[in-house]
């Protein structure tokens, strides 16, 4: 069964130094479900795995017992090369995922080829209650329409999300940070006018602050817009 075959060959690429470092990079994974295989190798197998007819009795066995497991499901519904199909396997997926790592590196290239159709799901995934499937949408925008399809229209959208949520919010901040750093003159309003909550607003400095891609300037005045605690 193809399921027991992954399982085994996962554990087969275990490095356990490996496992106990990741396992602490994602708290909200349980150390136990942490078999510790590197990305490079997880990339190389589900590459060899989504060429098999039998793929789909892996990828309808959720919720997975292993984080290897998802990141796994990420990466081979990344390289699926039908749309419907992969857009299809992701929305089914996405209530599973349940840390950062899997969210973001799942990253379907076959999407910047449907830009129009996948922002229909963005809009739906900014609404969603679950974090990651939020989390997605933002990544999303960040990924597919921060260059040549910008429109000041996708800011507004990441910038009327609300959320307790600390990877909802530090996605947005990373959204902010990338787009003051290609599409600077539209979205510095954003951040002047105060858009999003205090924290995030600051988080999103830092990071601009930080970037190579803004300029001593900017960065200068974008640290003078922070939000001093009170």
């Amino acid at each position: 069964m193809i399921i027991d075959e992954i399982r085994k060959e996962l554990f087969a690429m275990q490095d356990e130094k490996y496992r106990d470092f990741q396992a602490k990079l994602i708290p909200t994974a349980q150390p136990d479900t942490v078999i510790g295989v590197r990305t490079p190798q997880l990339r190389k197998y589900a590459g060899q795995l989504l060429k098999r007819e039998d793929i789909s009795a892996f990828l309808d066995d959720l919720p997975h017992m292993y984080f290897d497991e998802n990141q796994l499901h990420a990466f081979i519904v990344s390289g699926i090369k039908d749309y419907e199909s992969c857009i299809s396997e992701v929305i089914r997926f996405l209530p599973y995922v349940d840390n950062w790592a899997t969210c973001d590196q799942m990253s379907p290239k076959i999407f910047k080829k449907h830009r129009k159709e996948l922002l229909e799901n963005i809009e739906l995934w900014l609404g969603s209650k679950d974090t990651y499937t939020v989390r997605f949408g933002i990544g999303m925008l960040m990924e597919h329409f921060l260059d040549e399809d910008y429109d000041t229209k996708y800011p507004e959208m990441v910038a009327s999300v609300r959320s307790e949520e600390y990877y909802i919010n530090m996605m947005i901040a990373w959204y902010f940070a990338t787009a003051l750093a290609k599409q600077y003159e539209t979205v510095l309003p954003f951040i002047e006018n105060k858009r999003l909550s205090s924290w995030t607003h600051n988080k999103a400095i830092q990071k601009s602050v930080e970037s190579y891609r803004i300029t001593p300037e900017q960065k200068e005045y974008l640290r003078g817009l922070k939000i001093k605690d009170r």
